[in-house]
């Protein structure tokens, strides 16, 4: 069980790992379950004491949400910025470096999924609900809000070229540096796992720089950190797809939206969630990835045939140039005028894509065996990024486009005129044929994402705090199914919107140090595999 003296000198020798993980891991078993003591004990404890406190002082949680998030995206904007950059920077590198030709599982492994289901799984997991919550809504805000410090750089749409600068400021926080931190974690984890032997948990990828000290309280406090950021970013996105729910039905069937409507709403998807869940990996996660990825393509080839391919293509193309010109001036954290924009959206984002990472990081590294870490690496950022460009310039711009011709009263009603972010699609969808078709499939999506997410993230909590097995008692997977739609709950009933946001950027900046680190162990844990080859 060592490491060698000097890790740095991968290049000529390689570095041995301990596989002898057991001894470390300290795992109780009441009941019949598989805890990891006291990873487990903690963050439940501490959950389930939150949970208490916001729904017995709701007016309190809401106050206190309402000034942390604020108050953390301005004080740590630089940070979170400087920070990503820096990781999409090294993802980037390590496609063209020597390195970019290991293989995840060693050289003679086998992906276990088919390119399809591979990619259906590895995209539901890391979008969740975000492209039918923003898709519509963030290009049309940016683009129309009074708040001209919303629009993104400050940039003037009446002058010719910026009409869709609302959907190139969409792009930059959907595309190519929120998917850079899935995959630093996914690949770190991954390459820990299947190369190295080492339990699929946070704590694996410190191994070169903790050494055995990782099964201890330092390993320790990785992991419950991590499930913290877990919880709390997946219970964002639960919250946003319920409150989605609510407007799809009060379109659809009349139903008004109430505090009541949306726990209904999240206990119901959750009991479904929960048969996902124990119907486990092969039988539940893909089938349903699977099935919401053909609907959202059915949604996507709908929309963009209704508005106009020709159109929609053009304005593909158009957008994703402004998008690689803007984008270094985007990443400046620095100087910025476009402070509502800067601080109320971009490092929100990145706090929310951080502490969702060690949710999809894991979920990816565990079904991304016998890849490279090129095709790992271009699969997980570029495809992604691509695809998410190509739907908000489809949904957004074509908004925009409604919106300037004087239509699309629906998206003007929830966007512009009153702020009910949870309508904007079904007030797109109402410009379109079909609606009483339409509008029904897409609600069906929405609560297939909801499921997804909740899903597969009560499959990773549950690999953290079972010390990294993949195989744990299915009662933990409903337990901690059933914790994250009582946070939603809690966090919806306690200050709404705000107090989500607010709960996953308090969670996903500290988190950030740990996603910094983890790149530093994976060059070191790659140049030790790249030696062995």
């Amino acid at each position: 069980m060592t490491t060698s003296e000097d890790p740095q000198s991968a290049g000529e020798g390689h570095m041995e790992y301990s596989t002898d993980y057991e001894m470390g891991q300290d795992n109780i078993r009441p009941m019949g379950l598989d805890i990891h003591n006291p990873v487990f004990l903690i963050s439940s404890v501490v959950i389930f004491g939150f949970v208490l406190i916001a729904l017995a002082n709701q007016e309190a949680t809401a106050e206190f949400f309402g000034w942390l998030r604020p108050w953390l995206t301005s004080t740590f904007d630089w940070f979170l910025v400087l920070s990503v950059n820096a990781i999409t920077l090294f993802c980037l590198v390590l496609i063209v470096l020597p390195v970019g030709s290991v293989r995840i599982g060693g050289k003679d492994a086998k992906p276990d999924y088919s390119y399809a289901g591979w990619i259906a799984m590895m995209f539901a997991a890391g979008i969740g609900i975000g492209l039918l919550f923003f898709g519509v809504l963030e290009p049309v805000y940016y683009n129309f809000a009074e708040d001209g410090g919303a629009r993104p750089l400050g940039v003037d749409i009446t002058q010719p070229g910026n009409e869709y600068v609302g959907v190139v400021g969409t792009i930059h926080h959907w595309g190519l540096e929120g998917w850079a931190i899935y995959a630093a974690v996914g690949l770190s984890l991954a390459i820990f796992c299947y190369n190295l032997g080492l339990p699929l948990t946070l704590r694996s990828a410190f191994y070169p720089i903790l050494g055995e000290r990782v099964w201890g309280w330092w390993g320790h406090m990785i992991d419950t950190l991590a499930v913290f950021a877990t919880l709390f970013g997946l219970t964002t996105s639960l919250g946003l797809g319920a409150q989605q729910v609510a407007a799809g039905l009060n379109e659809i069937f009349g139903i008004e939206p109430s505090n009541t409507v949306t726990v209904v709403l999240i206990i119901g998807i959750t009991l479904i969630a929960l048969g996902s869940v124990c119907l486990g990996m092969d039988k539940g996660v893909k089938r349903l990835s699977e099935i919401n990825m053909v609907m959202a393509v059915c949604l996507f080839i709908f929309v963009i045939l209704v508005t106009g391919v020709g159109a929609a293509i053009s304005r593909y193309f158009s957008v994703m140039v402004d998008y690689v010109v803007m984008l270094p001036a985007l990443s400046n954290p620095f100087g910025r005028e476009d402070t509502s924009y800067f601080h109320g959206w971009t490092t929100f984002y990145w706090a929310w894509w951080i502490a969702w990472s060690p949710f999809v990081g894991m979920f990816i590294a565990r079904i991304s065996k016998g890849r490279t870490v090129r095709e790992f690496i271009i699969c997980a950022l570029l495809a992604p990024t691509a695809v998410c460009a190509l739907w908000m310039s489809t949904f957004g711009g074509a908004a925009i486009d409604m919106l300037n011709a004087g239509g699309a009263e629906g998206v003007k009603a929830t966007v512009i005129d009153s702020y009910a972010p949870e309508g904007a699609l079904f007030g797109f969808l109402k410009e379109l044929p079909l609606y009483s078709i339409v509008a029904p499939i897409s609600l069906i999506l929405i609560v297939i994402f909801f499921v997804t997410s909740s899903d597969s993230g009560s499959l990773v909590i549950d690999t953290i705090t079972a010390g990294g097995k993949m195989d744990a008692p299915v009662i933990q997977r409903v337990f901690w199914c059933t914790l994250e739609g009582l946070v939603a709950i809690a966090l919806l009933l306690g200050g709404g919107l705000s107090a989500l946001q607010g709960a996953a950027v308090s969670t996903g900046i500290p988190f950030t140090l740990v996603v910094l680190m983890m790149c530093y162990c994976l060059w070191l844990a790659l140049r030790s595999e790249r030696a062995k080859l």
